[in-house]
C-alpha cells in the first residue's frame, strides 16, 4: 500500500519584501528559527542578480534536519512573464516539500503587488492560505528621494499589512519619526503596525493574520499598469559550466540599477583579506557573496557601506553579486576580484 501523502492545501503563506539592503534574509533566518520542530517550512527567494546568493546564505546557516526547504529564483523580478517563472519554481517548492507554511523573498526592485496577484489567482486560490505580507523599511531612507520618489519603494510599503523599521539600532532620534511622516502623508497607514526592530526580529505572531483585501486600497494609490522593465535572460541551471577562464559573468539591468554577478570554479580559493580590504572601497547599493579563502567559508554582505562577515559550514562555489547605479564601478571589478585568487 502506498503511503498516504499530505494534502497540498491551504499553505499559510507569506510574503516579505522591501527595498535593497534592509535586511530581508537576516529577517527570515529569524523567523525560521522560531519554526516549530514539528513543521516543514519553505522558502522561494527571488533575486535581483542573476547568479543567486540568498538561497545559499540560508541554507548555509541552517542546522541539518531541520525541515526547511529553499528554492532560488535568480534573474529579476518574479511578476514578469506573466509570473511564468514564479509558477514553475513555486510549484516544484510545493510539491517536493508539501510545508506547513510558505515565505516568499521577492527582490528588493521587485513588484510585490503583481507577486500577491498571481498568488491570489484562481490556480492558487485552494492551494495557498495568504497571509500577511510583511515589509522591511530602512527608516533613515524616509527623507532620500531616490527611495521615496521610486515606484518599487512606494509599492512595497503600500501593500504591507506589517511595517517593520529594521536597523532601528543604527537610528538617529528624528529617524523613526521622519519614517512614521513619509507613510502617514504617501501612502496612509491605514492602522497598520509599524514596529522597530535590530538584526531582522521578526516575531512569528506578525505574520499569521489574514491579508488585508488589498486590491481596491492598493488600486487608489498605485496606477495599476506601473511600469516596469528588467533584462530578461535564461535563468542558470544550478551548476552552471565555468568557461576555462576559471569563472561565469552574467549581469542583468532595471529599475535604474545595474547588477554584475560572478561565480568561480569551486577549487579556487581567495584571500579573505585581500576580499575585505576590496569590497569595502567598491561604491555600490547592495554587495553579497560567498567565497572559499584562506580562512575558511565567507559570506559577505555589504548595505549602506557597512561591510559584514560571517563563516558557513558548505558552499559549492566562490560567488559574488554587486547591485549600484554606477554600471563603471561594477564594470572594473572583475580584475580586482582576480586579483585576490590564491589558490586555482
Amino acid at each position: 500500500m502506498k503511503p498516504i501523502m499530505p494534502t497540498i492545501e491551504s499553505i499559510p503563506t507569506n510574503v516579505i519584501t522591501g527595498f535593497l539592503g534592509t535586511g530581508k534574509t537576516t529577517a527570515i533566518l529569524h523567523l525560521l528559527d522560531q519554526k516549530p520542530s514539528q513543521e516543514r517550512w519553505a522558502v522561494l527567494v527571488n533575486e535581483f542578480g542573476e547568479v543567486g546568493i540568498d538561497g545559499d546564505l540560508l541554507q548555509g546557516n541552517l542546522a541539518g534536519g531541520s525541515e526547511v526547504f529553499i528554492r532560488q529564483l535568480p534573474g529579476g523580478c518574479m511578476c514578469c512573464a506573466n509570473g511564468v517563472p514564479m509558477q514553475v519554481a513555486l510549484n516544484t517548492l510545493l510539491s517536493q516539500a508539501k510545508p506547513h507554511r510558505l515565505l516568499i523573498e521577492p527582490t528588493g526592485l521587485g513588484h510585490p503587488k503583481e507577486v500577491i496577484e498571481v498568488l491570489s489567482s484562481s490556480h492558487y486560490r485552494q492551494v495557498l492560505d495568504l497571509q500577511n505580507t510583511v515589509t522591511l523599511v530602512d527608516a533613515r531612507k524616509a527623507r532620500d528621494e531616490r527611495y521615496t520618489n521610486h515606484a518599487t519603494f512606494k509599492q512595497q510599503l503600500a501593500i504591507a499589512d506589517v511595517i517593520v523599521a529594521n536597523k532601528a539600532d543604527q537610528y538617529q532620534p528624528d529617524d523613526f519619526p521622519e519614517l512614521l511622516g513619509y507613510l502617514e502623508t504617501s501612502v496612509g497607514l491605514d492602522s497598520k503596525p509599524v514596529y522597530k526592530v535590530c538584526n531582522g526580529a521578526l516575531q512569528l505572531d506578525w505574520l499569521e493574520a489574514p491579508a488585508q483585501q488589498y486590491k481596491s486600497k492598493i488600486s487608489q494609490k498605485i496606477d495599476q499598469h506601473t511600469h516596469h522593465s528588467h533584462s530578461h535572460t535564461l535563468p542558470l541551471p544550478p551548476n552552471p559550466a565555468i568557461p576555462d577562464s576559471g569563472y561565469l559573468m552574467i549581469e542583468n539591468e532595471g529599475e535604474g540599477f545595474y547588477s554584475k554577478g560572478w561565480i568561480f570554479k569551486p577549487q579556487w580559493q581567495f584571500d579573505a583579506d585581500l576580499l575585505s580590504s576590496l569590497l569595502l572601497g567598491v561604491e555600490s547599493e547592495r554587495i553579497k557573496g560567498v567565497f572559499k579563502t584562506n580562512r575558511g567559508i565567507i559570506h559577505y554582505n555589504k548595505a549602506d557601506n557597512v561591510l559584514k562577515e560571517g563563516y558557513l559550514d558548505h558552499c559549492t562555489d566562490s560567488r559574488i553579486e554587486c547591485i549600484g547605479s554606477d554600471k563603471n564601478t561594477l564594470d572594473a571589478l572583475e580584475d580586482s576580484l582576480l586579483n585576490c585568487v590564491i589558490e586555482r
